[in-house]
């Protein structure tokens, strides 16, 4: 295989770590609409925060591979990769305050921590049941699907279609 095609087969792969990952915190996000005991609620949370490392790998893999990848195939000249890139960081621009502002105040209704709390500072008090409940009853996770969803097909669009 040339070099270019193990760099394509790398960025692949991170993006299949990274759709792996994404899927799990977007199950856990879809299940915990359904659920109103908080420490199922904080174990769903949990598993979404743990496949984080994997995202962020995942990621990391796929912007690293894609511009090598990017140079080596040379594809900076034409507009498609620039979209594909654009998008990309829309995508993450949107959904980073979507998912973590609405996750946090999930986590603190459950009585968990969040990032930037200081680490001697105790864990926050549980919110009563009907505040939980309309904290999970939003539709937030389905926005997230479809910004997700639908951004990921528009970049495997232009990465396979190489429109222009």
């Amino acid at each position: 295989m040339s070099i270019y095609q193990w760099l394509v087969f790398l960025h692949v792969a991170g993006a299949f770590g990274f759709v792996l990952a994404h899927g799990t915190s977007i199950g856990a996000a879809l299940r915990m609409r359904a659920e109103r005991e908080p420490q199922r609620v904080a174990a769903l949370l949990d598993l979404s925060s743990w496949s984080l490392s994997l995202m962020y790998g995942s990621l990391l893999l796929v912007l690293a591979a894609g511009v090598a990848a990017g140079f080596v195939g040379s594809h900076w000249g034409r507009l498609w990769i620039w979209l594909a890139l654009g998008l990309l960081i829309l995508i993450a621009g949107a959904m980073y305050p979507l998912g973590s502002q609405h996750f946090n105040k999930i986590r603190r209704a459950v009585g968990q921590k969040v990032y930037g709390d200081p680490k001697d500072a105790p864990p926050p008090t549980p919110a009563p049941a009907a505040e939980l409940a309309v904290l999970l009853d939003s539709q937030r996770p389905y926005l997230l699907a479809a910004i997700g969803g639908v951004g990921l097909l528009a970049i495997i669009w232009l990465m396979v279609a190489k429109p222009f």
